[in-house]
């Protein structure tokens, strides 16, 4: 029973590990940055953004 265990799917090699890495990193720095700006698109137009027009 002391088989010794195969990785199942695909194994990545280090070079694609930080490079995985450094894309999730720079997605969410974007994902962030957006989120800033529309909390400051938000700020600017201030509590006149909820109001809608009749």
């Amino acid at each position: 029973m002391d088989e010794q265990r195969k990785p199942e799917g695909i194994v990545l090699t280090e070079a694609q590990k930080r490079s995985r890495r450094h894309r999730s990193i720079a997605i969410a720095l974007a994902l962030g940055i957006l989120v800033v700006l529309f909390f400051a698109v938000t700020m600017v137009k201030g509590p006149t953004v909820l109001v809608r027009p009749v």
